[in-house]
């Protein structure tokens, strides 16, 4: 934890509590998987929670975000109730996409989440078409595009990095560096150790953060967005983190992991790493951490409840809200 950062302490009692409220969504949702009440599969951001709380804590509620199929962290961060967001895992009309998105497909245009995506970098070229677009409307707006270490191997990437730093574009590319492309190692995929290196390629900043440090995060973000937000083009962040569970829920993870390497890491858990700075701080007691536990379990058991109670959309509507194209004879 960065001793030398001094913040609010309301700012560092939201990191917490959005930390506590994205891990307890993540295993409420592990558990629906496992009750068989979630169509398809989830991959879960436990271990993760500082990078999106750290981000999102920079951004105003109408800038932009893009986000990936592990992305049920940076919904939440950003500002999305649980109640649609559970009712989509769980495929209900009441959802954010009204049932048809999913686990890897979240949207939520009212909060600024332009939408998770399953495609592996399909995220990084969107990002960078809002960014221009909110440049060419002088609104201010910034837009954060969150991505994983694998996709920072395709060629979306690279041409996105390159457009977006030669019209400087007003976004941040926020690199979740979790170690692993589904069961590759990173030292399997890549010949560097640090992807932030490859921002000198494309003329923009690039850091290296330690994504488990909440403060830290929020930090490096907070320059990053208002480096964007003052016209002075993009920045790629790698945050070093990493997921405690599989790939997806699914995933047997024990077969390609060191079970010391994932004991290691689950010592550096980002949500202790951030209560114990609180604690030695004043900012958080027993009583103030029993009360956060309590107003996050109502939080999840009233989403649960609301999702579990709403219908699945109706058959009538299954061509609605998607994209489509048109048949032959309608097109110019």
């Amino acid at each position: 934890m960065d001793q030398s950062i001094t913040l609010d302490p309301e700012l560092l009692l939201r990191l917490y509590r959005n930390m506590r409220r994205i891990r307890a969504f993540e295993e409420t949702a592990w558990q629906m998987y496992a009750q068989q009440l979630m169509p398809g599969l989830a991959h879960l951001y436990i271990g993760e929670e500082a990078v999106a709380a750290g981000v999102c804590e920079t951004l105003r509620p109408d800038d932009y975000l893009t986000s990936t199929h592990r992305g049920h962290g940076h919904v939440i961060a950003k500002g999305c109730p649980m109640r649609p967001m559970m009712a989509e895992l769980l495929g209900r009309a009441t959802g954010c996409c009204r049932g048809k998105g999913g686990s890897m497909h979240i949207a939520s245009i009212e909060h600024g989440v332009i939408g998770a995506n399953g495609i592996v970098g399909g995220g990084i070229p969107t990002a960078v078409g809002a960014a221009l677009a909110s440049k060419l409307q002088n609104s201010g707006r910034v837009t954060v595009c969150f991505f994983g270490d694998g996709a920072s191997n395709n060629g979306t990437f690279h041409e996105s990095l390159n457009m977006a730093a030669l019209w400087k574009c007003p976004v941040v590319f926020v690199c979740e560096n979790n170690l692993y492309g589904i069961s590759v190692s990173q030292a399997r995929h890549q010949a560097i150790r640090d992807i932030a290196d490859r921002a000198a390629g494309y003329g923009m900043p690039g850091k290296v953060v330690d994504g488990n440090d909440a403060i830290a995060v929020y930090d490096a973000a907070r320059k990053a967005v208002e480096r964007a937000r003052c016209k002075q083009g993009p920045t790629l962040l790698e945050m070093k983190t990493y997921r405690w569970g599989g790939h997806s829920v699914a995933d047997p993870e024990h077969v390609y992991r060191d079970r010391d390497e994932v004991r290691d890491w689950k010592k550096r858990c980002p949500i202790v790493r951030l209560e114990n700075h609180l604690r030695t701080h004043g900012i958080l007691n027993d009583a103030k951490i029993a009360a956060i536990e309590e107003d996050v379990k109502k939080e999840i058991a009233d989403a649960v409840q609301f999702a579990k109670a709403s219908p699945f959309p109706d058959t009538s509507e299954a061509r609605e809200d998607v994209f489509r194209m048109p048949p032959s004879e309608d097109r110019p």
